[in-house]
């Protein structure tokens, strides 16, 4: 077993509350722009701490003026935008505790989210969203308002609180001290029934306060951010709280076909985002190279970034490397610098591992992706890379105040300033996962001797084949899913004489491959799963992750799926990770068919 502990950097503060970190900010820097709201005209209008500070405040009244009492847990459903931290805020100044509710989530689980809470008071966004709740209303009793964001709800709730005195709200936001709940956030639903996590406002307080130190450089003076992954998810929600103590200018752009378009006129200084993120940027501008015919261009410019990314590790670089690295900066590296705004430096990535290719790759863009490791359950991040302990293929070292241990069975356990206050109303829950002051989070990793972590898979999706040979499938799904083509790949074989694969085409980049390797590109995904040149490039993904594992442990057999893996359709969760047991459930016959007699053929195209 392997220990590691780093002291917290900042004295904690048990009786401070997430709204003293607004407080704080605007008591420093109260005329500088905490935020940056989208304009009819494409571009961007700056708002001031001070003004954010007084509209938090205005919609607080109109929540106290409405019935909101401190305690009261409020659900809210909504996209990532503005009006999404500053319902946050208000409802922590009102004395309230948000109880999130994912966008895409069905009526069934809107219904479990707030009858498991005993929420009061509902906002929910669009008519989309309302029909959802609507759907189920007549199951909830505790239910007493019911906002909508689109019908200018928030601005009416504004006003009606101008009765409310100055000296209420003060009350209400001073009641909560560090042990308190500040939200509670129900986790995606991977494995089983939702369980609401209690997060305390000392997560909030103590793991903000911490990391904005070690992570000064990211936060400079002058930094900014552009939010586009769910805010109700504890990643971005986090990040939004960090900004707000750090003074950092957020923006936000939820569609993602409009996130360049965005960056480049918002021009951040660093992301957030998650690895599939970055295998998008990678791979769409590989296929528009190939589209222009410059496709044998960019691939030994990507080599090339990567060779010089390495070098920089080693402490040299060789003049002739520096060279033609100088040569394909100029003509290709550039242009993708420029198309994220040309300011960014630094990304933040966490929910799964990113490849050390694209790390490399992204380090010679200027670009450093600072991997982190953390659950909902640990606030978001325990570790993370910063940029003076920076080590690619890894998610870094714990942030202060955090402890991380490797059991005997490789399982990474938590403690620290992060750490939940234990699942809703669950008990039971609670008691499997803690070991005391330790959270057992199920992943399976390994720390080196500079305190550094690896993620290398989760303990309960480990694969032992009827052989008895143990393997865990992200070290297989991670290099395939880079492949351009492919969706989503997720390895089967538990129990089974050998290790297969259902793979999905990427929707998105499939017209552009398709006309890129000349063929038809109206094909369907239906239509493409069985297209010999597909397939070949699916072999050959499948191939080259089976090179760098065992023969025991590399995929034999492969279906491609004729349909996606989304959100909507229930196999993904809103960080985009597969929930494998639902696949896995789902699928059952395609799996069955791979390890049929009469289904010998790699590559299979199924359902």
């Amino acid at each position: 077993m392997t220990e590691y502990f780093v002291p917290p950097v900042v004295e904690p503060d048990p009786d401070a509350n997430a709204t003293d970190l607004l407080v704080a900010r605007v008591k420093a820097t109260p005329t500088e722009p905490l935020f940056a709201l989208p304009t009819a005209d494409g571009g961007w209008s700056d708002l001031s701490a001070e003004e954010f500070l007084r509209q938090v405040v205005a919609l607080a009244k109109g929540f106290i003026a409405n019935g909101v009492e401190p305690g009261d847990k409020v659900a809210f459903m909504c996209k990532t935008r503005y009006e999404w931290t500053l319902v946050d805020f208000a409802l922590w100044f009102s004395g309230a505790i948000m109880v999130p509710i994912y966008e895409t989530s069905s009526p069934t689980q809107v219904l479990w989210n707030l009858t498991d809470s005993g929420a009061t008071s509902i906002i929910l966004e669009t008519a989309d969203h309302f029909a959802k709740f609507d759907e189920v209303r007549g199951d909830i009793d505790t239910i007493e308002n019911v906002w909508q964001v689109d019908l200018g709800d928030l601005k009416k709730l504004a006003a009606s609180g101008a009765d409310v005195t100055d000296a209420e709200v003060e009350r209400r936001r001073s009641i909560a001290t560090g042990s308190d709940v500040a939200t509670l956030i129900y986790t995606s639903g991977s494995t089983g029934r939702p369980k609401g996590v209690v997060l305390t406002h000392s997560n909030f307080v103590e793991l903000t306060r911490n990391a904005a130190v070690v992570m000064h450089e990211v936060l400079a003076p002058g930094s900014s951010t552009l939010l586009f992954i769910t805010t109700a998810h504890i990643f971005a929600r986090f990040i939004s709280v960090l900004s707000i103590h750090a003074g950092v200018k957020v923006g936000h752009q939820p569609d993602t076909k409009l996130l360049l378009p965005s960056m480049a006129s918002f021009r951040p200084t660093f992301l957030l985002a998650v690895p599939r993120v970055f295998e998008k940027v990678y791979n769409s501008s590989e296929q528009k190279a190939e589209s222009a015919g410059k496709g044998k261009i960019f691939r030994k410019a990507a080599d090339v970034a990567i060779a010089h990314s390495k070098a920089l590790d080693a402490g040299t670089v060789p003049l002739g490397l520096k060279l033609q690295f100088a040569l394909y900066d100029r003509l290709v590296l550039s242009k993708i610098r420029a198309a994220l705004g040309g300011r960014v430096k630094f990304a933040v990535s966490g929910s799964a591992p990113l490849g050390p290719r694209l790390g490399h790759f992204f380090r010679s863009l200027d670009l450093r992706i600072l991997e982190g490791y953390g659950l909902t359950e640990s606030t978001a991040p325990a570790t993370v890379n910063l940029p003076d302990k920076f080590k690619i293929g890894t998610t870094g070292p714990a942030l202060p105040g955090v402890g991380i241990r490797i059991g005997d069975d490789g399982e990474i356990s938590i403690k620290g300033v992060n750490v939940f206050g234990g699942y809703w109303n669950n008990p039971e829950a609670t008691a499997e996962v803690m070991d005391g002051e330790w959270f057992k989070t199920g992943d399976i990793g390994a720390v080196d001797t500079d305190g550094y972590l690896t993620i290398t898979g989760r303990k309960k999706e480990i694969i032992v084949t009827a052989g008895g040979k143990n393997v865990s499938p992200a070290a297989l799904e991670d290099p395939i899913r880079a492949n351009p083509l492919v969706g989503q790949v997720i390895v089967v074989g538990d129990k089974k004489p050998f290790i297969a694969a259902l793979v999905t085409l990427d929707a998105d980049m499939l017209p552009t491959w398709l006309k890129n390797n000349g063929e038809d590109t109206s094909l369907t995904l239906a239509e493409a799963s069985v297209n010999p040149r597909v397939v070949a490039e699916i072999q050959k993904a499948i191939d080259a992750a089976n090179a760098l594992v065992s023969r025991a442990e590399s995929i034999r057999k492969f279906a491609i799926l004729k349909t996606e893996l989304t959100e909507a359709s229930g196999h993904l969760t809103p960080k985009l990770s597969i929930k494998r047991a639902v696949i896995l459930e789902d699928f059952a016959q395609e799996i069955a068919d791979l390890y049929s007699d009469n289904n010998a053929t790699m590559g299979l195209s199924l359902k």
